[in-house]
Parts: C-alpha cells; sequence; structure tokens
C-alpha cells in the first residue's frame, strides 16, 4: 500500500471560457510589494505551465498571499492539485490562450513551459498585465537564434563557434565554418530535443532530419533553422541560478549537474570550482541576466524573476556561456535542502515586487557540506504508486517530492531526492539511496 493517500484535484474544475472580454486596463499595483492593509485585493497570479516547478512557485505564491489560478494542457498537473483554481487548454493556441487571459484577468503571467503563444503574452503585456519575467524576454530564450545574438554578439558573453542555418545546404557550409564535430540543435527547442552530435560530413544529412522530426514543435510543421556549434572539450556544466528583483540582479551559488540525453539527473550545490571559475561564472551569469532584463525595461516591463543560466566549463578552464532559461531550472531543485530560500521561493518574492539581495541568496549548509538532488524517473503505462518512503528518509538530512503525477507513459520524472553531506560525494550518494528505497509501482 502507498505510504501517501492520493492527492485529489481541487474542486474549482472551470474550462477556460470560449469568449473573449475587452481587455483589462492596466493595473497600477503590479511592481508593488503586496499590500496587506485592510481590504486590500490580493494578487491574482496565472500559472501557465503546472509541472513539478509550476507547483514549488504555487505554495510559495500562496504562502505570500496571492491567488493562484494554475494551467496547463491536460487535467491533474501537480500544481494545479494546489492551486486555488485550475485551467486545462492548449497554451499554444492563440484564441484559447486570450480567452483564459480574459476570464482570469490576472495580474501576473508567468509561463512555466514554451509551448506557449508568445504574442499573447506581447498582447497581454501591452495591457498592463505583468509577465515574468517580461513577454520579450520569454521570446528570447525560446529561440537559440534571437539569444546566442544578444548573448554573444551584443553583451560579448563567449560562446562556442557557431552557424545558423534555414537549410540543409547552409547546415553543410555551417558545419565545415565551425569544424567537426559539431552539435546541431534546432533553434525552437529543448532538453536535447532534435539534437544531434555530427562527427563527419557523411552524417549532416541525418541531423538535418533529427532536427527537423525531433523537436518539440515538429507537429506543426514547416522547416526548422537550426544552430551548428562546435562541440568543446567540456569539463563539466554548471547552472547560476539569478535573481532579478526590484532590488536588482544577484547570483546564487554555482550548483554542478549530471544528465542524460539532455535531461536532468543529479545536481549538488556547492559545486566545487576553484575561486577564478566562481568568478568568472557569477560574472557571466550576472551580465547575461542584466541584458534580458535590459530589454524587458526598453520595452517598458519589469524583468523579475529567476533565471537558470547555463555554462559550460572547458578542460582548459574556460568558462562558456550556453543557454539560459527565464524561470526556476530543473538542476535547481536541489535550493530546496541547499540554501535559506529555494529557487522557487525566491521567485515569488522576486515576481510579486520584494527585494532580493545577495543575503536572502545564503546557503543553509554548515562548513564543508554539500546539497545534493537526484531525479527519480519511473518507466511504464499507468499510475506511479510510491511505497517504503518511511525506509527512504530514514537517514538524517534527507527529504522527498513526489510529484503526483497522474500517469506516465514511456519514461517521466515522478518524483525529487534530496539530501546533506559532508562532500559532493557524499550528498550525491546519500540521494540516491533516498531513490533507490523506495518501490514504484506503475499500474
Amino acid at each position: 500500500m502507498s505510504d501517501y493517500a492520493e492527492a485529489t484535484v481541487n474542486a474549482s474544475q472551470s474550462s477556460a471560457s470560449s469568449s473573449v472580454s475587452a481587455a483589462a486596463p492596466a493595473n497600477p499595483r503590479l511592481g508593488t510589494p503586496l499590500d496587506r492593509s485592510a481590504g486590500a485585493e490580493r494578487t491574482k497570479v496565472l500559472l501557465l505551465g503546472s509541472g513539478e516547478l509550476g507547483r514549488e512557485i504555487a505554495i510559495e505564491l500562496m504562502r505570500l498571499g496571492a491567488w493562484v489560478c494554475a494551467a496547463d494542457s491536460y487535467e491533474g498537473a501537480p500544481a494545479q492539485q494546489v492551486a486555488h483554481e485550475y485551467r486545462v487548454l492548449d497554451m499554444a493556441n492563440p484564441e484559447q490562450l486570450d480567452a483564459l487571459f480574459a476570464e482570469v484577468k490576472p495580474d501576473i503571467v508567468i509561463p512555466e513551459v514554451e509551448a506557449i503563444a508568445t504574442s499573447e503574452l506581447d498582447a497581454v503585456a501591452a495591457q498592463g498585465v505583468q509577465v515574468v519575467p517580461s513577454a520579450g524576454i520569454a521570446a528570447i530564450c525560446m529561440d537559440r537564434e534571437r539569444l546566442r545574438v544578444l548573448a554573444h554578439e551584443k553583451l560579448g558573453l563567449p560562446t562556442t563557434p557557431y552557424r545558423f542555418a534555414g537549410s540543409l545546404e547552409e547546415l553543410r557550409a555551417g558545419a565545415q565554418t565551425v569544424g567537426y564535430p559539431c552539435v546541431v540543435k534546432p533553434i525552437m527547442s529543448s532538453s536535447g530535443h532534435g539534437q544531434s552530435i555530427v562527427r563527419t560530413p557523411e552524417a549532416i544529412d541525418a541531423a538535418w532530419h533529427e532536427a527537423q522530426v525531433g523537436r518539440r514543435a515538429a507537429g506543426e510543421g514547416g522547416i526548422s533553422r537550426v544552430i551548428v556549434e562546435a562541440l568543446a572539450p567540456l569539463d563539466y556544466e554548471l547552472t547560476v541560478l539569478t535573481v532579478s528583483s526590484s532590488a536588482g540582479v544577484v547570483t546564487c551559488t554555482p550548483i554542478g549537474q549530471r544528465q542524460e540525453s539532455g535531461d536532468y539527473r543529479e545536481s549538488w550545490q556547492p559545486a566545487a570550482v576553484g575561486p577564478d571559475t566562481l568568478r568568472t561564472a557569477k560574472d557571466l551569469a550576472r551580465r547575461c541576466v542584466e541584458g534580458l532584463v535590459a530589454d524587458a525595461h526598453a520595452h517598458g516591463e519589469r524583468g523579475w524573476g529567476v533565471f537558470g543560466v547555463e555554462l559550460f566549463v572547458l578542460t582548459d578552464g574556460s568558462v562558456l556561456f550556453n543557454e539560459v532559461s527565464p524561470r526556476p531550472h530543473d538542476t535547481g531543485m536541489v535550493t530546496m535542502i541547499s540554501q535559506r530560500l529555494s529557487e522557487f521561493a525566491l521567485h515569488a518574492r522576486a515576481v510579486l515586487g520584494i527585494p532580493v539581495s545577495e543575503g536572502h541568496v545564503d546557503l543553509a549548509l554548515g562548513n564543508g557540506q554539500v546539497g545534493a538532488s537526484h531525479a527519480i524517473v519511473v518507466e511504464g503505462d499507468g499510475r506511479a504508486v510510491f511505497s517504503h518512503v518511511p525506509q527512504a528518509l530514514a537517514e538524517s538530512d534527507t527529504n522527498l517530492r513526489i510529484f503526483n503525477k497522474p500517469e506516465v507513459h514511456g519514461h517521466r520524472r515522478m518524483a525529487v531526492a534530496l539530501a546533506i553531506g559532508n562532500s559532493a560525494d557524499d550528498a550525491r550518494a546519500k540521494a540516491g539511496r533516498v531513490a533507490d528505497a523506495l518501490t514504484v509501482a506503475v499500474r
């Protein structure tokens, strides 16, 4: 029998209205801390994407008095189970998304997935709604071409050599320029979807095909432009969570990570880096986010929230910019045990106008201690039921988050184990033992 009772879905289960109401006027409360005076209305937040990260964001927002509606493409998503209300819709459909905005009338919209009609984010931002971190930033970070041009050509951040291509012939020429081996990625995808490592010119045709059929939006048709970049002599990867708030931009302690097929499997904080690498990593992350926030300000938006800046550390010690996620990051789940305020708490504070300073991003660890997270990926077809939770958490300084996603088909991340140890290896091993002690039945 499961050690956890099955979570119930919020009783407010109305779907998005098909009608579109008049645009809401600009909200004068946007960008200010929550008003605690008697009779003040609660800030209304709409989450676009209700997975495990959205669930933690919803909880932190609600702790600060906000009203939260969680939207996703399916019913029973993790954040929907805890929010005040939820909606189910195709968020890439402009008409459905516009109807949702008209019905909910949010003060703040927080995109937590990439499959969103960004044109509607622009429209709702123009009406005075705060889009997190901004409608422009959401569009830039979804598009590898726009992001790389901003990061490297405008902000001067170091990157791998790259070229863009809109045809197989352009891809062949670009690969020849950056050299082999190289990596080919669709410009509008993520998490390794449609990505290929190409070691010889003979493999270019297959990489082009994979970019077209393997990308996240392949079902929408059309030709996807791609980026081809040199395969750098990578030593390891870092994530630097960076927070933009009413108090400015601050960076968290860098996080180390391990991935499989482009998906996060483990992370630990602090990452074991030398002082020069630490200084460079935090500087690149801050410059990246400051550049994005400047773009938001130029368009009359705030640019507040948590950003997950992904960096490459090469075998020669140099640090390169890779990508940035304009929201809490998968690898940042470790902060639920390693930091005084998790990335989700920091995100909630920032978007509500609460200042986040250097002291807010402190670690909550003893001298020499490290926090670790271990993703629990379940394979099968059906509902996942967890048992042996008491045994899994018998060891001190461990914790667990079961996401309670309604079903798994194939493989899906369904939980995360957390632990504190006296070194990165110790913490990672302890988190792994939590995962191994669990029994998961798929029914």
